[in-house]
């Protein structure tokens, strides 16, 4: 018998007692019945209010999910920004009840092949200037969300002292990726060791825009992450600030830093549908808190701040 028969039966007439019975029997019978009918009763309510629960749950819009969103998978390149990621961003998001995870990586290319496949939720690890030409070139939708304090490309080396010892014919590495090696060109234009030529624009310079080179030095492109093993080779690396650092190298132990325009600034990307997404902006206001401040200041000295944390 369903539930529902048995609170339609527990509504028939009781039956006539049986001959020969008490009254005190025949109030215990009364009583009997009407405990089950208000069993019955609260049984079919029990199924009637499961079936509109059930009906609810299933009718759920599929995006409901995605408004609950709390893992996040943030890759960053080994060094700073992942130890800025992992001091300053992530505990302030699992106050939040985020799961943060830190994907470490080694190269310039897959963070962002990462993210545009949507295994990561954001990365950190690149200037403007290159997101916006690799995401050109490749055909990819992604976004700056916030400017982070950025270590700067040093002038390092192992055989001198400063930078009036250079010599004819020195050996010089710089990054090889196209958007970081005008970086170092512009250091090397900065302290008077090249001139680029007329008319061409530094951001977009390479070694072949070189119009002055006095003292003929040999300038060898190498993968970024490669830099600081070059300096046992070579008489000076350019080296990218966050690779220098991971290699125990110091920022005031270079003998010349850049002056780092805004435009190279690093930052954080994401997904352009993420932008507004309650994730990305709970990202931002880590990047943007106390905590993260107080990490900068006694974690990260020497780094160009953006203007946010300049004040």
């Amino acid at each position: 018998m369903s539930l529902f028969q048995r609170s339609a039966d527990s509504t028939r007439p009781a039956p006539r007692a049986k001959p020969g019975a008490t009254p005190r029997d025949t109030r215990l019978a009364e009583r009997r019945r009407a405990r089950l009918r208000l069993a019955g009763a609260a049984l079919a309510a029990l199924a009637v209010a499961a079936g509109i629960t059930f009906l609810a749950a299933g009718s759920r819009p599929a995006s409901a999910a995605d408004a609950s969103k709390r893992e996040l998978r943030i890759g960053a390149t080994a060094g700073p920004y992942a130890d800025q990621v992992r001091y300053g961003i992530k505990p302030t998001l699992e106050k939040q009840g985020y799961r943060v995870t830190i994907v470490e990586f080694s190269d310039y290319v897959q963070p962002n092949l990462a993210l545009a496949e949507g295994a990561l939720d954001a990365n950190v690890f690149q200037h403007e200037v290159y997101l916006r030409r690799f995401a050109e070139d490749r055909k990819l939708r992604l976004s700056e969300l916030i400017k982070v304090p950025t270590a700067p490309i040093g002038l390092y080396s192992r055989r001198h002292k400063s930078l009036d010892e250079v010599r004819d014919g020195a050996t010089v590495s710089l990054p090889n990726d196209a958007t970081n090696q005008a970086r170092a060109i512009i250091l090397l234009q900065q302290i008077g060791w090249v001139t680029l030529k007329p008319g061409v624009d530094p951001v977009k310079s390479s070694e072949r825009d070189i119009g002055t080179n006095p003292h003929h030095i040999k300038l060898l492109p190498l993968e970024a992450a490669q830099l600081p093993r070059s300096l046992d080779d070579v008489d000076y690396a350019l080296v990218n600030g966050n690779f220098a650092l991971a290699a125990g190298l110091k920022l005031d132990e270079a003998l010349q830093l850049e002056q780092i325009p805004s435009h190279y600034l690093n930052l954080v990307a994401v997904r352009t549908d993420d932008l507004n997404k309650p994730f990305a902006k709970d990202i931002v206001a880590a990047y943007r808190s106390p905590a993260f401040r107080q990490v900068i200041d006694t974690r990260f000295q020497g780094f160009d701040r953006p203007p946010y944390l300049r004040n």
